[in-house]
């Protein structure tokens, strides 16, 4: 197995939950998960849903005090913000990673939180799909550097242009999440990389061949969203997990079981449910740590899960 690369998404909402707000310690994390040979080190966003720090401006910080990971956002919400000054900040954050910016995005789960969430800001909820893939059309098009004119069904403007470009021709590389048959459409149709957590590697896998089909011959990186609750004792971690999940998502975690990757173990056995994914075709792994001590579990994860998938990545 090659190439799989494995990523650390930053606590911003636990910090949150907990009533902590030390964005620098998320930094320390970040720096962290580098020198632990990690590849990628992600940050979610919901302003209100589930209220976090902004996650721009904390990978802003992240690409200062790092040189070799890629950063990501797991998943941005573009539906929520205008395109002209969402491409202004993808494409400053680009340049001050020197390009090793990947902007994940989704439309934001169909529930009653996140539909308050998009009224709040006065977005239409329902349109929100529609909004998002105008919105990667308008950016893609201004980080041309050109100056751009677009009159479309939810943006209008004459004659823009930002600075700086992104590091990259064409700007940093999109990645949308989602399953279900329209969200695959969309992805092998729009996206750089796809970035879904179902909950069976068999359904990964059968969606997989969906993108790569629908896409072909243009490449789509298939990556994993996952939740990971790493214990000795089985069920001591499937207990972890449960508060976990039902504390950053306040929702029961049996729903969210029905819809997301989410897994409680041994590191051995956690490694082998993440090698179900990859041999699936998932080419990048984004791990969510179900913990109250993110310092101590990142150690862990690093120290015993780690070493495993790159066991698996050589064979």
């Amino acid at each position: 197995m090659a190439k799989l690369e494995v990523g650390y998404l930053l606590p911003t909402r636990d910090q949150s939950v907990l009533g902590e707000h030390d964005s620098r310690r998320l930094v320390v994390q970040a720096r962290r998960a580098e020198e632990l040979g990690l590849d990628s080190v992600w940050a979610g966003d919901s302003p209100v849903t589930r209220p976090r720090a902004d996650p721009l401006l904390l990978l802003a910080a992240v690409a200062q005090a790092t040189e070799r990971v890629t950063l990501g956002t797991a998943v941005l919400l573009p539906a929520l913000r205008h395109p002209i000054l969402l491409a202004h900040q993808l494409a400053t954050l680009d340049r001050l990673s020197d390009g090793r910016l990947i902007a994940g995005m989704g439309g934001g789960f169909p529930n009653p939180a996140t539909r308050a969430q998009f009224e709040s800001i006065g977005i239409d909820f329902a349109r929100r799909a529609g909004r998002m893939e105008e919105s990667i059309a308008v950016m893609r098009k201004l980080w041309s550097g050109e100056t751009v004119s677009w009159r479309g069904e939810h943006f209008a403007f004459e004659d823009v242009r930002i600075a700086p470009p992104p590091s990259r021709p064409g700007g940093p590389p999109i990645w949308l999440a989602g399953g279900g048959v329209p969200a695959l459409r969309r992805v092998a149709r729009l996206a750089d990389g796809w970035l879904p957590y179902p909950p069976e590697w068999t359904t990964y896998a059968e969606e997989h061949q969906v993108i790569e089909q629908a896409a072909a011959p243009r490449p789509v990186t298939p990556a994993l969203y996952a939740t990971l609750c790493l214990d000795q004792d089985p069920e001591k971690a499937r207990r972890r997990l449960r508060t976990s999940v039902e504390r950053y998502y306040n929702a029961p975690f049996d729903v969210i079981a029905r819809i997301q990757a989410l897994f409680a173990g041994t590191a051995r056995q956690a490694a082998d449910w993440l090698v179900s994914y990859a041999t699936a075709g998932a080419r990048h792994l984004v791990i969510r740590l179900a913990t109250d001590d993110h310092e101590a579990d990142l150690e862990e994860f690093a120290d015993q899960v780690l070493p495993l998938l790159r066991e698996e990545r050589h064979r």
